[in-house]
């Protein structure tokens, strides 16, 4: 264990182990790595969108990492479980009725572990209050038998108090903090016990932990492109995603929000203009434009003439079943529709390999340019030499727009090291999966795979990825009014009307949620809890 540790390598900003001829495995001993990734669903079985499917006939839910993705060392069937990493979803229907029987309501442990673990505190503190206890003490483990161990940590005897009292936020914070120090031994057991605690079918805190977990999992699974690769192996197809992807925008206001915010900046901005050309940085399904052409149709005075240039990662084909072209399609029915002059230009590539001339801008236009929840995919100076974030910000001012609306996560997560990192992930997503509790009840049939396909990744990717892999990069709107700031902007008023409009809106949904107006920028809080921000620049 301790020559593994030794070779264990911090190499940039990713995570690997380099294993000498002399080490052949790590010493992973408490069970086998398969088992520590087994969260439970409801939905039916079904694999993890991000994984391979393993053939193993032994077992048809097991999924897992194949050696095309992930590099495996050379050794024997006694593999080193964390380079041959492994992922399961047992989704079984009766898992609402297996929970309860352990701290958190909704877990898989029992009573019997609960009065293990209350041996383990008993025997653990009367170990550590040995004069002499020294590094080859025997402490019994409360399951029938003694072991040799070294000195009992601080950290081993606190997690055994948060394991008993069900505190799953605080045994997931250790976990990091294990394996942040490569505490193998510690990250082991931890993992084992988590395992018991999480559940994607139980209450918020335990469905989050089980992707947190996963993240963690992946995390020392492999490193950079090969367990980036790991995690996009396999997406959901279109007609799939794009009715998780329906059933979240039903859920959760945040796409509303932001969508309707950024909409009233921008008919503010072009009010009195006969041409309108709106660049959309992330057309996605082109949604966020139905509002706008109505209201554009029913302008006093008439429409103006309307142009959108919808921009989008061509990855992103298989969400809308195909290429732009259907995007601009369906808004040319709506916009003819409600008698506005409409046309429609796709550009199928990434934000990174914008440049002016192929946004087709024209003289005597209003432009419009609309950043919405895009910008914290943008890699900046802290990843790669070439700052696209900041390049993009002041290619766009060079265009001289009437207006640039801006709408992103309220999270700090793009250059904190892991563990605070790993804490803002924590809480800003618990918040999220607290409110889609709002809306879709426990037993929803699709909610699991709504969270699994549209929010898991993130999550994960958060956790488990780093450097240019990491791409999932928020900023609170501090840092953004700055980059703005630097790139010439000043800030552009929000709509009172529009504002007034997204608190009625927010009334539909929960009174938990809350809508503050702070230094000209909208904060959309789940419990006074910041999430999204939305504001206009000029």
């Amino acid at each position: 264990m301790e020559a593994t540790r030794k070779h264990m390598i911090q190499d940039g900003s990713s995570m690997f182990y380099h294993q000498p001829s002399s080490v052949q495995q790590m010493d992973i001993s408490v069970q086998t790595f398969d088992s520590y990734c087994t969260l439970e669903s409801s939905s039916g079985t079904k694999s993890h969108p991000c994984l391979n499917t393993n053939n193993n006939n032994n077992s048809s839910s097991t999924t897992s990492f194949s050696s095309n993705d992930s590099p495996q060392p050379n050794n024997n069937n006694n593999s080193s479980r964390f380079n041959n990493a492994s992922s399961e979803f047992h989704h079984s229907p009766d898992d609402n009725n297996n929970n309860n029987n352990s701290p958190l309501s909704g877990s898989s442990a029992t009573n019997n572990n609960e009065t293990e673990l209350s041996l383990m505190l008993k025997d653990l503190e009367t170990a550590m209050m040995e004069p002499d206890l020294d590094n080859n003490s025997f402490v019994d483990t409360g399951f029938g038998q003694q072991q040799q161990h070294r000195v009992v940590s601080s950290a081993m005897y606190r997690s055994m108090e948060m394991i008993s009292r069900g505190d799953l936020k605080g045994v997931l914070y250790e976990c990091a903090k294990a394996v942040e120090n490569y505490d193998l031994e510690m990250t082991e057991w931890l993992i084992s016990q988590l395992q018991q605690m999480v559940s994607v079918s139980g209450e918020p805190v335990q469905r989050l932990g089980a992707y947190m977990l996963e993240g963690l999992v992946a995390r020392l699974a492999s490193s950079g492109s090969s367990i980036y690769k790991a995690l996009r192996c396999k997406d959901p197809t279109g007609p799939e995603l794009l009715t998780y992807m329906h059933i979240l925008y039903e859920a959760c206001p945040y796409f509303k929000f932001g969508y309707e915010s950024a909409n009233g900046a921008i008919a503010e901005a072009v009010k009195n203009e006969s041409f309108v050309h709106i660049i959309d940085f992330q057309i996605s399904q082109g949604g966020q434009w139905v509002s706008l052409i109505r209201a554009l149709g029913a302008r006093p005075g008439g429409p103006p003439k309307v142009r959108i240039t919808g921009i989008d990662d061509p990855r992103s084909s298989f969400a809308r079943q195909g290429g732009l072209e259907l995007v601009g399609q369906r808004l040319g029915k709506l916009a003819e529709m409600c008698g506005v002059p409409f046309e429609f230009h796709g550009a199928a590539l990434c934000c990174t390999e914008v440049e002016i001339d192929k946004l087709g801008v024209r003289n005597g236009e209003a432009l419009a340019v609309n950043f919405p929840l895009v910008l914290h995919h943008m890699p900046d100076e802290s990843v790669t030499v070439e700052n696209h974030r900041d390049r993009l910000l002041r290619l766009v001012k060079r265009l001289s727009p009437s207006v640039v609306t801006l709408v992103e996560q309220e999270a700090n997560t793009n250059t904190a090291p892991f563990l605070p990192r790993f804490v803002e992930t924590m809480n800003h997503y618990l918040a999220v999966f607290e409110s889609i509790d709002v809306k879709l009840a426990r037993d929803h049939k699709e909610r699991i795979n709504v969270e699994q396909h549209c929010l898991a990744r993130e999550v994960v990717n958060l956790i488990a990825c780093e450097g240019v892999e990491r791409e999932e990069r928020h900023e609170p709107l501090g840092k953004w009014r700055s980059r703005f700031h630097m790139a010439g902007f000043k800030q552009y008023p929000l709509s009172s009307y529009v504002n007034a409009t997204i608190k009625g809106l927010l009334e539909s949904y929960s009174e938990k949620y809350t809508l503050e107006e702070r230094d000209g920028a909208l904060y959309l809080g789940w419990k006074n809890q910041p999430l999204i921000t939305s504001c206009a620049w000029r």
